[in-house]
């Protein structure tokens, strides 16, 4: 949910520079460029995470948040914590360039099935084109806007490796993001190798793998719900 919201505003504006913004000349190779982000593996985006955003993290952004809302009510127990780079809110802003590709393909391409004369009776009436945007666009593709979201949920619900190279890996509730923390997908690429077979352990990781199964079947059925196509 945390990569969600990093991703969604970061996705909503891609789509929206695309569609509206963008000259014609740049908008099919730029959409090109961020649809292949989709398709670089995840071992690699844990490499980067550990090795270019953990110190990032750990030298300038948690420090900084942590001294901000160090006096703030709860912010300052969701902001605390010692700046070691890897945690919750690094695994979050990882898994959130993953999932960007995802929702903004997605967002770019409901975007372009409204209706050209909605747009332009709104610009008749000198609508300006953000206000375009929120009053027509938006209302009229917000249920697959919302089944892109989905998408992204689930392709982040998944994730594995990415995850376990900058979450920290530590069995225990965090009460802070930049406390180390673990998934369940993250938890059983860890533990499953030492599980002797027939032992409670196996089991229990068989079991969480169950239940990974049934949130991610739950999610991306949804969003396919959602995605369906308008009926005429």
């Amino acid at each position: 949910m945390l990569a969600l919201v990093i991703a969604v505003p970061l996705a909503f504006g891609i789509a929206f520079t695309l569609t509206e913004i963008a000259p014609a000349w740049m908008r099919r190779p730029v959409g090109t460029a961020i649809e292949l982000l989709a398709a670089i593996p995840s071992i690699i985006y844990g490499m980067w995470g550990f090795f270019v955003i953990v110190p990032i993290m750990s030298q300038y952004v948690m420090p900084t948040l942590g001294d901000t809302f160090a006096d703030v009510p709860f912010l300052g127990t969701v902001f605390g914590g010692a700046p070691f780079g890897t945690g919750i809110l690094t695994a979050a802003m990882v898994l959130a360039v993953m999932v960007i590709p995802f929702i903004a393909a997605t967002m770019r391409d409901v975007f372009l099935t409204v209706p050209p004369v909605f747009k332009e009776s709104a610009y008749g009436v000198g609508c300006t084109t953000w206000e375009v945007m929120r009053s027509i666009v938006v209302p009229y593709t917000r249920v697959s806007v919302m089944g892109g979201i989905m998408l992204g949920l689930g392709r982040a619900l998944g994730e594995t490796m990415a995850v376990t190279f900058v979450i920290g890996n530590a069995n225990r509730i965090a009460t802070s993001l930049f406390d180390p923390g673990n998934t369940i997908a993250s938890i059983v690429a860890l533990e499953f190798p030492e599980s002797a077979a027939g032992s409670l352990k196996l089991s229990s990781l068989l079991a969480l793998g169950f239940i990974l199964f049934v949130i991610s079947f739950v999610v991306l059925a949804i969003s396919r719900l959602l995605l369906r196509p308008r009926s005429a």
